[in-house]
């Protein structure tokens, strides 16, 4: 698990999950980039947070969501160390309600915030892989893909593409010597699940076999799994973190 001399982008990655992976990866040499819309003072707080680290992390302040937004992020990222080496697409939002009276607004808010990143992200990042034939993409999906959830059609379509999406870009990829996997993410304890129901977190942790919430840190060890050498024959699959849930 030594990433000295890795270039690595994350997405979403000054809060919950993409802090803990920022985090992660810096702790094992890496070079981190971590992007980010509006929270400065996330961003600020996870630079503080990193100084004792071996590696280093960089925020990059910018929206994914557009072509322009992710190619500069990919630009800026490779052009500090000559190269990109990983990607994790984790930026992603949620505007739960039933379908009978979602907003339109809210169904393209979710789409866009959830899909176009990770669309934008892998096009211009794979431009940067592509020239030295090597690189992983990790796309952070969701159990909602599979089990669906009342009040999450919007949430749930959304992560579900992200995994066909992984599914066919990892075959597009493969020749090139690029790996691209999903991590299914279940019930993991930041913010956004924080505003839960805590009725339904209540039966989802009953439902898991571990009795409990993951931590965002148990999902940066699997993002560190899947981009390491010992994931090295694996690609176009989707791994489930989600504590027996599923």
């Amino acid at each position: 698990m030594d990433f000295k001399g890795k270039t690595v982008v994350v997405t979403g990655g000054t809060r919950g999950i993409g802090r803990a992976i920022s985090i992660a990866f810096a702790s094992h040499g890496a070079t981190v980039f971590a992007s980010y819309i509006k929270n400065d003072d996330a961003a600020e707080t996870l630079l503080s947070d990193s100084l004792t680290l071996p590696g280093n992390i960089s925020i990059l302040k910018g929206d994914a969501a557009s072509s322009d937004g992710a190619q500069l992020l990919m630009n800026s990222a490779a052009d500090a160390t000559g190269h990109l080496d990983i990607l994790v697409n984790n930026a992603g939002i949620t505007r739960d309600g039933y379908l009978g009276m979602m907003a339109e607004e809210d169904w393209d808010c979710v789409i866009k915030n959830n899909l176009y990143p990770m669309f934008h992200c892998c096009k211009w990042g794979l431009r940067k892989m592509i020239a030295r034939r090597s690189g992983c993409m990790i796309n952070i999906s969701s159990i909602s893909a599979f089990i669906g959830g009342a009040g999450q059609t919007s949430y749930a379509a959304s992560k579900g593409g992200i995994i066909s999406f992984t599914r066919s870009l990892a075959r597009e990829a493969g020749p090139m010597g690029i790996r691209v996997n999903a991590i299914a993410a279940g019930l993991i304890k930041t913010e956004m699940t924080d505003g839960l129901n805590q009725d339904m977190v209540g039966r989802i942790i009953e439902s898991s076999s571990l009795r409990r919430m993951g931590m965002p840190q148990e999902v940066a060890s699997a993002a560190l799994f899947l981009a390491s050498p010992y994931a090295s024959y694996i690609t176009g699959q989707t791994l489930t973190v989600d504590g027996g849930i599923t």
